[in-house]
């Protein structure tokens, strides 16, 4: 099976590339063609994962092609943007057709979960390594940015923290998973391969947030890129963080609230907003918790029920250090 015989089998035909309202012309030719509505703009992000990076080297295809999107769409909700379409880059050792089945499948599964269409791509050799671009709309001058925190606003998170990073040693096999409730392994390993973008609450806090992003690499790490570019202090009570009750479970509390502010992967949002903004915004979202406020300063506070401020060593993950 040679290039273009591997992508029209596993992707073209697959269900995740049957076009969609606004992708005009998807997999074939040159380029693909995505109609952008009037007065909005388009709003793209690309992800690269790669093996025994972003993930373990035995991962299964099915799990692994659901979370190689999940994790790229999760910048759209951020935004605010309504998904269009997604190009995937893949590199693979070599054509293993049930690998790839499965893999298309998880994708697919995903794509129609965020109503998002496969629009191209490319496939090469070498070592396991997916790159993932998405695309979506946004009304102009309504895109949710990091720099827009005011003074005065409540920070907000869109849910529980810390089950996906609480999973890994579980999926790396350092944990016996049979150790483990079965209720709490669900849940575990349903945050770390399917993590659901926040599309919907993205698109509801346009024009009512201030400022947004989604919590990839931890969330001291994250709230610091806000702090950063809205040039303002973001404080987080300790106290009032999420932590997923499926991370306590497995870890207990402290280790499990070490994973809810610094393990990442969690892909909710972390966003501000005015404080009359807020009782609305809860009846929609139930989930959504207050962390902390936005002040005068630079940086993340980290405060304890005193307001004093907790060291920390690790704020969440870097690519290099």
């Amino acid at each position: 099976m040679n290039e273009f015989e591997l992508i029209q089998h596993f992707f073209t035909r697959s269900a995740c590339a049957q076009g969609g309202e606004n992708i005009s012309l998807g997999i074939g030719d040159d380029c693909a063609l995505l109609h952008i509505p009037a007065e909005h703009r388009c709003a793209i992000s690309t992800d690269t994962l790669v093996s025994g990076i972003h993930f373990p080297e035995n991962a299964p295809a099915f799990l692994l092609g659901q979370r190689a999107l999940a994790v790229a769409v999760s910048d759209l909700a951020a935004m605010g943007a309504v998904p269009i379409g997604f190009t995937l880059a893949i590199t693979l050792p070599q054509i293993d057709a049930d690998w790839l089945h499965a893999f298309s499948e998880g994708l697919s599964a995903m794509a129609q979960r965020c109503a998002i269409g496969l629009v191209g791509g490319d496939t090469t050799r070498g070592p396991l390594a997916m790159t993932v671009t998405v695309m979506g709309a946004v009304p102009k001058h309504q895109a949710l940015l990091r720099s827009a925190a005011q003074e005065g606003d409540l920070l907000c998170v869109s849910g529980p923290l810390g089950a996906a990073a609480a999973a890994v040693p579980v999926v790396l096999g350092d944990i016996d998973p049979q150790t483990v409730s079965a209720a709490t392994l669900q849940q575990l390993l349903a945050a770390y391969w399917s993590p659901q973008p926040q599309l919907a609450l993205g698109q509801y806090l346009r024009g009512t947030a201030h400022a947004a992003l989604d919590i990839s690499d931890g969330l001291l790490a994250d709230c610091g890129h806000i702090a950063k570019a809205s040039n303002l202090c973001l404080q987080i009570q300790q106290a009032q963080v999420p932590v997923a009750a499926a991370a306590r479970q497995l870890l207990g509390d402290s280790a499990a609230l070490q994973c809810a502010l610094s393990g990442g992967d969690d892909y909710q949002l972390a966003f501000t907003i005015a404080p009359s903004g807020l009782m609305l915004l809860q009846q929609h979202f139930p989930d959504v918790r207050v962390i902390g406020q936005a002040c005068v300063g630079t940086g993340v506070q980290l405060l304890d029920e005193t307001r004093q401020s907790i060291a920390q060593l690790h704020s969440g993950y870097q690519h290099f250090e």
